[in-house]
């Protein structure tokens, strides 16, 4: 199959913004490749979006034919499109990117010629002449010669389907898609609109975590014959509507009232001329029907194809021209922005045109006052994104934040991994607080920090029984961790997400004492100082996990001895390990951000914690998919005179895992996280403590960077960071430079960043 990078095709349909661009009228666009990481675990889609949309239109191969004679090695993971695999059957509405559980992924809209088929094993068509850029996808389907085009609004999409001359098909099938849940409903309105709902949820095994999704979908010419398809066993003795060569699907062909069951769908057919064009529009809604076609009316109405491809454009390269880049190579750029494209899609936008949003864990429906968001993955997010959004997209993190708290009022607690206003109660730790913190102590602070502190002193002082983010804190605070009660019961992981979420909430209650200290408040600050010490002294309990003689954090068993025989390399490749999630003791035994220097004690001083550490990098035991050690090359710079090493190792990182390539990145993108890894890394700059308010400095990919900041929250309207080279090759660090004074340490405060305005690398 041929596959390009569609480049800005439509330059004509809109004006670039004058700050557009790295280069004078050159649109970021042309820098985003949305086929990066659809192979190689990335699990991101080449799909039609916008920026924190609601609404995705994404190609969906990942189910092959009865036989497999188009795909016998076809790939199926957590995502409706695979980069090799070549069956087509629809375009999925409302998806996921870069995450590990299959979910969403419905609502396939497929268009068909010839005869009428509505088995998705038959249905399908190999397809040629992938194009993809942000808000933009496009294929031709080789079986039908049908070019099928998609755009999207935030809640809506819109697909042309160009066809040849005969009879064509337009199918909606409800039956499939990446979901556990089963269940569908469709109703008739007219012979070009249909509604209904489409049952979701269950995502990583969490069966309570279960919502509808609503829909109304319109097409733009009269059908000549339409009707419903429903899956079920043949009838035997009773006459029946049945086309014979579609084996179990009953045809309805006469009956245009309601249908319900958990594999329905509906098809329009068509009498086209040669190049034809039919386009179908798609609105959804998480409230309800009415909301999906008020959703539909107010961001398509009026709109043809063109129109909103060309909004959805401007809206990325708004959003892309935040941070422009000069240097570096053409193939650099294009992995910084496909990244900074990925970041930028979750969370995403949960409430209607009207602010009606479901609420947390409730049947509810509420009205939010700016934007309600959806899909915190925080336990890969809390590490990087919401830093990101931070600092170039504050107006959407503090909305992100208030969210979090809506949803604390609305449950009585703060989202640990929440999907369409469900808590899927996925990974571990408590991570909504280094966000939160993070996101006060760098100066957001227009959201109830009383609020927030009071969930999140609920979460951390709770005993186990009634605490639904952390049931094993009855060991956790009696014994300063968790001891391994089971096998694979990731005690060790769990305490370690403690002990920084713990952090965090030192750095936040100590802060708040010297703000009502200065105020007068005498008996708050007292009890904050208090909070402060005590969080911060539990902070400290990673200590009991270390063990000398594996040199590794190890699990220790409930009568306090380490567990044993150990293997502190298994889990390397994800398969179970005691005491560990998703990973072994080496990916592990660094992840304590808040206290490095605490951490080279234990391990005998700077030079063996050198030592181990660089261990780490040239034996393999580094995992660069997944979350607990992707900070581990920052923590060289810890320790004078070994800085080089973490110039060296996120160089060969970013070049050996990121690529302008379907397998560009390695391994889940984990809505954004491994791509904000390389955003930061590629600036200079990186938070390798989440939750306190610094980042660790290294190498830049760019000469020049220009983040433009929001003056009315950071007072300056920009950043710049500037690199002076001697030549390409050039890696290391000979001086820098804040505010055009020379820098010594290569850890910086937020607002010392900001404060300086120009942050300057001298390479040697």
């Amino acid at each position: 199959m041929k596959r390009t990078l569609l480049v800005y095709a439509f330059s004509t349909l809109f004006l670039l913004p004058s700050f557009g661009g790295s280069e004078k009228g050159v649109s970021l666009l042309k820098y985003v490749n949305p086929f990066v990481g659809t192979t190689n675990f990335g699990t991101t889609n080449p799909g039609a979006v916008c920026p924190n949309g609601m609404m995705s239109v994404v190609p969906f191969n990942v189910m092959g034919s009865d036989d497999n004679k188009y795909d016998k090695d076809a790939r199926w993971w957590s995502t409706p499109y695979e980069y090799h695999n070549c069956f087509f059957t629809g375009y999925s509405h409302v998806n996921l990117s870069g995450v590990g559980c299959p979910e969403l992924g419905s609502l396939l809209l497929m268009p068909t010629t010839g005869e009428l088929s509505v088995d998705y094993k038959e249905y399908g068509s190999r397809y040629k002449d992938e194009q993809a850029s942000p808000g933009y996808y496009s294929n031709v389907l080789t079986r039908y010669n049908v070019k099928t085009e998609v755009t999207a609004t935030a809640r809506t999409g819109v697909s042309r389907f160009t066809f040849p001359a005969g009879q064509s098909h337009v199918l909606l099938n409800l039956g499939e898609g990446l979901t556990n849940e089963t269940g569908a409903y469709l109703r008739r309105v007219s012979d070009t609109e249909y509604v209904g709902m489409k049952l979701l949820g269950t995502f990583c095994y969490n069966p309570q975590a279960v919502f509808p999704i609503y829909f109304v979908m319109r097409v733009n010419k009269q059908p000549s014959a339409c009707g419903y398809w429903k899956k079920q066993r043949p009838m035997t003795g009773v006459e029946a509507e049945w086309d014979p060569d579609n084996g179990r699907y009953k045809l309805y062909t006469r009956y245009h009232k309601e249908i319900a069951g958990d594999d329905i769908g509906v098809f329009l057919s068509f009498d086209t001329q040669e190049g034809e064009q039919v386009e179908v529009q798609m609105g959804v809604s998480f409230v309800s029907i009415e909301n999906a076609r008020l959703n539909l009316e107010k961001e398509q109405g009026g709109k043809d194809f063109g129109r909103i491809l060309a909004e959805a454009r401007a809206r990325w390269e708004e959003d892309l021209s935040r941070i422009l880049v000069e240097g570096g190579t053409e193939e650099e750029k294009k992995v910084f922005y496909t990244a900074l494209y990925h970041t930028l899609i979750h969370p995403n936008i949960l409430q209607d045109v009207n602010g009606e949003y479901p609420a947390m864990e409730s049947n509810e429906i509420r009205t939010v006052q700016g934007d309600r968001y959806t899909v915190f993955s925080l336990w890969d997010t809390y590490r990087n994104v919401h830093q990101l959004l931070t600092l170039v997209y504050p107006e959407r993190q503090l909305q992100m934040v208030r969210s979090m708290l809506d949803m604390y009022r609305e449950h009585g607690w703060l989202p640990k991994w929440e999907l369409y206003g469900r808590e899927t109660l996925t990974m571990e730790g408590d991570p909504a607080i280094p966000v939160i913190v993070d996101t006060w102590l760098k100066g957001l602070r227009d959201f109830d920090i009383d609020l927030a502190y009071e969930a999140m002193y609920k979460s951390a002082t709770l005993p186990g029984a009634e605490n639904l983010l952390r049931p094993d804190n009855d060991d956790y605070l009696s014994l300063g961790y968790v001891p391994l009660r089971e096998q694979y019961d990731n005690s060790v992981s769990h305490a370690l997400e403690y002990y920084i979420a713990d952090y965090s909430l030192s750095l936040l209650a100590d802060a708040l004492g010297k703000e009502a200290l200065a105020q007068g408040r005498k008996a708050d600050a007292k009890k904050y100082q208090s909070d402060a010490r005590l969080f911060y002294n539990r902070s400290l309990g990673y200590k009991h996990y270390y063990s000398k003689e594996s040199g590794t954090f190890r699990p220790i068993l409930p009568d306090g001895g380490f567990y044993s025989p150990f293997n502190p390399r298994q889990g390397e490749n994800f398969e179970p390990s005691p005491g560990f999630h998703e990973g072994c003791a080496w990916n592990y035994t660094f992840y304590v951000p808040h206290d490095v220097k605490g951490l080279m004690r234990l391990m005998g001083g700077q030079k063996p914690f050198v030592e181990k550490l660089q261990r780490v990098f040239d034996e393999g035991l580094y995992d660069p998919a997944n979350e607990p050690d992707i900070a581990y090359a920052h923590l060289f710079s810890y320790v004078k005179g070994e800085e080089w090493r973490t110039q060296k190792e996120i160089r060969r990182l970013l070049q050996q895992y990121f690529k302008n390539a379907p397998d560009g990145i390695p391994g889940n993108d984990d809505t954004g996280t491994m791509s904000t890894w390389a955003i930061f890394n590629m600036m200079g700059f990186y938070p390798d403590c989440p939750g306190a308010p610094y980042y660790t400095l290294s190498t830049p990919v760019f000469d020049r960077v220009v983040i433009r900041l929001d003056p009315k929250v950071w007072g300056r309207d920009r950043l710049v960071i500037e690199t002076e080279r001697p030549s390409s090759e050039a890696l290391y660090i000979r001086q820098m430079e804040l505010g055009g004074k020379k820098l010594s340490t290569y850890r910086i405060s937020h607002e010392e960043l900001l404060k300086g305005g120009t942050l300057k690398f001298i390479l040697r």
